[in-house]
């Protein structure tokens, strides 16, 4: 069952066309991933997703409901959640501060603590830090803040934004098992990456970008072995 259809879906920057009436669709308990160049309109395609941007036309369906022209932080609260490219985090906070922020969208109840626990426990270098200021992280350990700052929310799809970006290869490789270990979880993924062969590696399915448009699509391990894709992405 697809947890999010995105039907015709266009973006413009004045005459720019930044997506050109893209389709795709991310199935419930999937890890679904869209590779391509830069510029090619893969961070263009999740902020108008959640709302970030205005689109010039198309349908975006989540979980059933039309979230066409859904304000952003509504569709928060409907259970969708971002991991955005450099991280954002609020810099001058706490690590602990910064997961309070996360959480705003539910009320302070009984499961803050336990969701608190649960992003401790995925990230114990969190824990260790918890009243450490945020800009003070290194890169990896502000990566992990991000994701942990986003499933404060509870999300039922998060969606991730060059998660890898300006990583060590140890840490990619830890970033990529902790992607797979929420998804395990129960919590459905829409992956940007550059990292094409990490990504597909991990992938069910996958979108190839290239100017606004989808040119090929199919599972991981199709795209992985695609001749196309493996000059073009994979260095082959």
């Amino acid at each position: 069952m697809a947890l999010l259809e995105v039907k015709d879906l266009e973006v413009s920057y004045g005459v720019i066309k930044a997506l050109k009436g893209i389709s795709f669709e991310v199935n419930e308990g999937e890890i679904v991933t869209l590779i391509g160049a830069n510029g090619a309109g893969k961070t263009t395609t999740m902020q108008s997703v959640i709302g970030l941007i205005p689109k010039k036309s198309g349908t975006v369906i989540y979980d059933g409901e039309d979230i066409t022209k859904t304000p952003c932080h509504k569709i928060v609260h409907l259970g969708m959640s971002q991991v955005p490219e450099g991280r954002r985090i609020f810099q001058e906070l706490t690590v602990y501060e910064n997961l309070l922020m996360g959480a705003y969208s539910k009320k302070k109840d009984d499961h803050f603590n336990e969701d608190l626990e649960k992003v401790y426990k995925r990230f114990p270098r969190l824990a260790e830090r918890k009243n450490q200021i945020a800009g003070t992280l290194s890169g990896g350990e502000q990566q992990m803040l991000a994701m942990g700052r986003a499933l404060m929310s509870r999300p039922k799809l998060l969606m991730l934004d060059e998660p890898s970006m300006g990583l060590s290869p140890l840490l990619v490789d830890e970033v990529f098992d902790i992607i797979k270990d929420i998804n395990k979880d129960g919590t459905t993924i829409l992956l940007v990456e550059q990292n094409a062969g990490k990504s597909l590696a991990i992938s069910d399915r996958a979108y190839v970008l290239e100017t606004g448009s989808i040119v090929l699509s199919g599972t991981g391990e199709e795209l992985s072995s695609s001749e196309e894709v493996k000059k073009a992405y994979l260095g082959v």
